[in-house]
């Protein structure tokens, strides 16, 4: 009995379900982490370390289930984004080895791959909270919307970006229903926002003249209007911490935040003067990870920062 054809479709099902995979960009999803800011910055508000362990892990529970939840709907967006620009990613020398645009994940199943995602996501949103869900469902429209034709508009498509972890930080508040002070939010934004504007100069520092067919916004940059976008953003991201630290009331009384300054302002310098080469600052994440001083400075400032909430605020 002939089985070569059982085996031909077992593998090539299989090969589509790894494209699938790497389509969902699963390395892409530390950006969910942002959920768990509203945790962080409520120790002894919202819930307190001396609380019982139980109700502390529910919570945790929930804020996970939210973030797996948006890596989901993240990975329905990253699908239909690169569908869109499957063409464009050819001419790119990295992005033509995507599972689309290099044709290992047929366009179908990439479409049917992003509805079933989109579907379970939003549905388990509104069913973990329904406030949750409305927050949820307008973060997937945000993203499709920027999918379509905010990333194709100079200025717009960065500002999208940063409304989409802006949204992920109020659906953090939202599972834990606790207000958030303004100020973390417009920190938020001005961080998103600053890397953004980053890695649309990398891009267009490494596309050279193909910029506007691998991306149409690029054409509308020039590397000394970024430079000048990112000096401002910089400078603006710095100012409003350092504000937040002391003014925020909801902060401790003694402004014992302000010693987290150090470590925001030498990891704000460090990653501008490490993205400052054509391309390097396309891919936050590898910095990040690759980067051993940001690194150290990134946990110094989160065990900093975790010591002064527990410690002084009441």
């Amino acid at each position: 009995m002939d089985t070569s054809g059982g085996i031909s479709g077992a593998t090539n099902a299989a090969g589509i379900a790894k494209a699938l995979l790497v389509g969902v960009r699963p390395r892409q999803w530390y950006k969910n982490l942002i959920i768990y800011l509203a945790f962080f910055f409520t120790i002894n508000e919202a819930w307190s370390l001396d609380a019982d362990i139980d109700a502390a892990l529910a919570i945790l529970g929930e804020l996970t289930l939210a973030f797996l939840i948006f890596s989901a709907l993240t990975g329905a967006v990253y699908l239909v984004n690169d569908i869109l620009d499957a063409d464009g990613d050819r001419l790119h020398p990295h992005k033509r080895h995507r599972p689309i645009a290099s044709g290992r994940l047929p366009v179908p199943a990439a479409w049917a791959g992003a509805a079933a995602l989109s579907v379970v996501g939003i549905g388990f949103a509104f069913a973990l909270e329904p406030m949750f869900g409305v927050v949820a469902g307008a973060y997937a429209v945000l993203q499709v919307a920027y999918s379509l034709f905010l990333k194709h508009i100079a200025l717009v498509d960065v500002f999208a970006i940063s409304g989409g972890i802006v949204l992920r930080a109020v659906a953090g508040a939202v599972i834990l229903q606790v207000p958030i002070s303004p100020w973390l939010y417009l920190c938020t934004a001005l961080a998103a926002l600053l890397l953004a504007l980053i890695k649309r100069r990398s891009q267009l520092a490494a596309a050279g003249e193909d910029a506007a067919s691998q991306r149409p916004a690029l054409s509308q940059y020039t590397i000394a209007s970024l430079d000048r976008l990112i000096n401002i953003t910089a400078t603006a991201s710095f100012i409003a911490y350092s504000l937040y630290t002391f003014t925020a009331p909801n902060l401790p009384a003694n402004d014992a935040m302000m010693l987290t300054i150090p470590f925001v302002a030498f990891g704000l310098l460090r990653y501008l003067m490490l993205t400052d080469s054509a391309g390097v600052g396309e891919n936050p994440e590898d910095l990040l990870i690759g980067d051993r001083p940001l690194t150290v400075t990134l946990i110094l400032w989160l065990t900093s920062a975790a010591i002064i909430l527990a410690l002084f605020r009441s």
